[in-house]
C-alpha cells in the first residue's frame, strides 16, 4: 500500500475513533487496517497512536500530524477532482442513503430519471430509517425528512412534505369525528414508532405547537403500515402526506383536524462539507433539487 494510502487510514482512524470503523470505510479489516498504520509510523519514525484494548487515542505528534495531513489531503483530493471534472463528463459511483418509505415511493421515480440521463453515473441507494453517519459509513450523500441535525454536514432543500391525521369511515362512525387535538386522548390511535417521539403528535392551535399524547394498540415502524390500519377502521393514522395522498382521493380515509395541521417538514439533500463537491454528487442533487421543486401530493 502506497503512502498516500497510508495516511487515508490513518485519517480514518482518527475520525472514526477505532481500526473497525476504518476498515469498514475502505472495505478491509481492522487487522490490515492497523498494519498499514503501524507500516507508517515505522516510515515515520514515530509513534502516531496509543493503542489499548479498548481504545485508540492520538499521541501528541499524531495530533499534530493529522491536523496538517487532513488539510493537505483535502487540497489534493479537490485538485483531483477538480482536474477529472474538467476533463470528463460526471461519471462513477454515487453513494446515497434515504428513508425506507419516502425513498421507495417519491425518491425511485427521480433517481431512475437521472440514471437514464446520466449513464455514466452509478447509484449505490440504501433505503433506511436508520440514521446513518454519511462519513463513517462512506456515503457520498443523504435525503433527508425534517430539520437537519447534523450541522457538520451541509444542506439543500428540495422540498417539504406535511403529517395529515386520517380516519376510515368505519371508523369515525362507530367512535367519532376529533374536534380538536385533545379529543385524541379518547381515540385509538395507530402509532408509528419510527417518529422521534412516536407518543406525541404535533398540531398547531393559535399559533401555538401542541403536543398531544396518543395511545393505541396498534404500534407499526412504517408509515404505509400505519395507513393501512387506518383504512381498515383501526384507529387514527398520522402520516405524510405523499403516502395518505391516494387513499384520500379514493376516499379510504378522510382528513382530520386540518385548521390544527402543524408546519410543514422538509426533505433535504445533505452531504459533507468540502472545497470541491464531486461533479457526480453535485448533478445528482441538482437534479433532485429540480425534480421536487414545487412538489404538492395535492393533501
Amino acid at each position: 500500500m502506497d503512502r498516500l494510502a497510508s495516511d487515508r487510514m490513518f485519517i480514518a482512524v482518527m475520525e472514526t475513533g477505532s481500526f473497525t470503523a476504518a476498515a469498514r470505510r475502505f472495505g478491509t479489516t481492522s487487522g490490515q487496517a492497523s498494519k498499514v498504520v503501524a507500516r507508517l509510523e515505522a516510515e515515520l519514525g514515530v509513534r502516531l497512536l496509543n493503542r489499548t484494548t479498548r481504545a485508540v487515542s492520538a499521541t501528541e505528534v499524531g495530533q499534530a500530524y493529522y491536523e496538517q495531513l487532513r488539510g493537505l489531503i483535502e487540497e489534493f483530493d479537490a485538485l483531483d477532482q477538480s482536474v477529472r471534472d474538467a476533463s470528463a463528463s460526471p461519471r462513477g459511483r454515487v453513494r446515497l442513503t434515504a428513508p425506507l418509505t419516502f425513498g421507495a415511493t417519491e425518491l425511485v421515480p427521480a433517481l431512475n430519471r437521472f440514471a437514464s440521463a446520466f449513464p455514466d453515473i452509478s447509484l449505490d441507494v440504501s433505503f433506511s430509517d436508520r440514521v446513518v453517519n454519511l462519513v463513517d459509513e462512506g456515503f457520498d450523500a443523504a435525503v433527508r425528512v425534517g430539520r437537519p441535525t447534523d450541522t457538520t454536514l451541509i444542506a439543500r432543500r428540495l422540498c417539504q412534505i406535511r403529517v395529515v391525521l386520517v380516519g376510515a369511515e368505519s371508523y369515525l362512525d362507530r367512535a367519532g369525528v376529533p374536534a380538536a387535538p385533545a379529543d385524541l386522548a379518547r381515540h385509538e390511535c395507530v402509532i408509528d414508532t419510527n417518529f422521534r417521539d412516536p407518543w406525541h403528535w404535533h398540531f398547531r392551535t393559535g399559533g401555538r405547537v401542541e403536543q398531544v399524547p396518543v395511545r393505541g394498540r396498534l404500534r407499526y415502524s412504517n408509515a404505509e403500515a400505519c395507513l393501512g390500519a387506518a383504512e381498515a377502521g383501526l384507529g387514527l393514522a398520522f402520516v405524510p402526506d405523499f403516502v395518505a395522498a391516494p387513499s384520500l382521493r379514493a376516499g379510504r380515509v378522510r382528513a382530520l383536524l386540518a385548521d390544527h395541521a402543524d408546519d410543514p417538514l422538509g426533505v433535504f439533500a445533505l452531504y459533507p462539507p468540502g472545497r470541491h463537491l464531486a461533479a457526480k454528487v453535485r448533478v445528482l442533487i441538482d437534479h433532485l433539487a429540480e425534480y421536487f421543486r414545487g412538489r404538492d401530493w395535492g393533501v
